[in-house]
């Protein structure tokens, strides 16, 4: 048996956890392996979710890991949980045989991967945002691949960006099949579809603004708008008490939507936070949106993220400071006066975005299986004082 057989017949390890934001395309690339014959099995930590039921063939394999904690003793309890967390990793690859492990980000990915790093396992890293994360700063040293959703990703060094394959950031399914969805901007007296979310159940600030900023509209435009948001359970009642009277073409408020595909193929403009994975949704499908990066993210990524959209013509940011009710109404008033400006962002979205980044993904990893060279694994290789310290930051 040829080595490149040999390495067919291995699993691929997928290691992500945390928030759905990298558990969702490791579910993405982990489907499309399957379609390709490739077995695969998902490590994450005591805390994180499997892939559910639609993959139920995926074994789940569990190990310690933390993010940093605050104070002396909440940082030296995380990098004795991420010290535990490597014996595991360690012990799990040898049991396993990988051919090749995926990191996704976050801490919990931390321990597959250096272990994969010491190994000499191939490893290769993806990027969701548009700055590389600290779980993968402290990887990347290790890594033989890097791929990002975004060009221009910032904090690589200069000795690391040869590592860098852009395959975008896969989505659902549901949202893939909204590809082609074609976009119509409104015009004359016809309906406005404006979808607002802010995370999986909204915004505070989106529900204290929009009502706002509509009320400060021109009656005749606020009966063309039909407003779909999500909001925080807690701020559902208010926000229908403050919307409900405003006299709008329709009005759905929920705390979480079960069809989002749906709404953003029939929205004509999103207002929405900046996380990576709501990028990836809107540019597949192709829709223009105001976007209001969340301002306490790690790294302020999605302010990162936002802009890349926002210079690329597909998106207009609106740092959340400046995101006022008097702001968004002229910014509402102004480019539902321009239907040509919503087309032409939702053109530039729809270019920016790919239904067909979990594929690109699973070539990249199987593309470094066929390419092995005397690194094995990257120019450098990490050392565990680098793990320590980087749970202790």
């Amino acid at each position: 048996m040829t080595a490149a057989m040999e390495s067919s017949h291995k699993v691929i390890v997928l290691a992500a956890g945390g928030t759905g934001g990298h558990i969702f395309p490791a579910e993405a690339l982990a489907r499309e392996l399957l379609a390709r014959g490739r077995a695969v099995t998902l490590v994450t930590d005591r805390r994180g979710h499997a892939f559910g039921d639609s993959l139920p063939e995926v074994p789940v394999h569990r190990i310690r890991a933390a993010s940093p904690g605050s104070g002396i003793l909440g940082k030296l309890t995380a990098a004795l949980q991420m010290g535990l967390g490597l014996l595991e990793a360690r012990a799990l690859l040898r049991r396993l045989g990988p051919a090749a492990v995926v990191g996704f980000g976050g801490y919990p990915s931390v321990p597959t991967v250096y272990a994969a790093a010491h190994a000499k396992i191939p490893a290769l890293l993806h990027e969701q945002n548009a700055v590389l994360g600290r779980a993968n700063r402290m990887l990347i040293a290790g890594a033989k691949r890097l791929a990002v959703a975004f060009t221009g990703v910032t904090r690589i060094d200069e000795a690391d960006r040869a590592k860098i394959v852009r395959t975008g950031n896969p989505v659902r399914p549901a949202i893939a099949a909204r590809r082609d969805a074609s976009y119509a901007a409104p015009v004359g007296d016809g309906p406005v579809h404006l979808l607002v979310m802010g995370g999986s159940q909204g915004a505070r600030i989106f529900s204290d603004i929009v009502p706002q900023a509509l009320v400060r509209l021109p009656e005749a435009l606020r009966a063309r708008v039909h407003l779909s948001q999500q909001c925080r359970p807690e701020d559902l009642e208010a926000a229908r008490q403050a919307l409900a009277p405003l006299g709008l073409g329709g009005l759905e408020l929920q705390s979480f939507f079960r069809d989002v595909p749906d709404r953003l193929a029939a929205c004509h403009l999103a207002v929405t936070r900046a996380g990576a994975s709501t990028i990836a949704e809107l540019t597949c499908v192709g829709r223009p949106a105001i976007l209001v990066p969340y301002p306490h993210a790690t790294d302020d990524h999605q302010t990162a993220n936002a802009r890349q959209l926002a210079e690329a013509g597909a998106a207009w940011l609106v740092a959340q400071p400046d995101f006022t009710a008097q702001t968004l109404a002229e910014r509402l008033t102004g480019l539902l006066a321009e239907p040509g400006a919503l087309a032409a962002a939702a053109a530039a979205a729809h270019r920016w975005g790919s239904a067909d980044a979990a594929a690109s993904l699973a070539d990249a990893v199987l593309s470094m299986l066929n390419t092995r060279d005397a690194s094995a694994n990257g120019t450098h290789h990490l050392d565990a004082d680098t793990i320590a310290k980087g749970a202790a930051e």
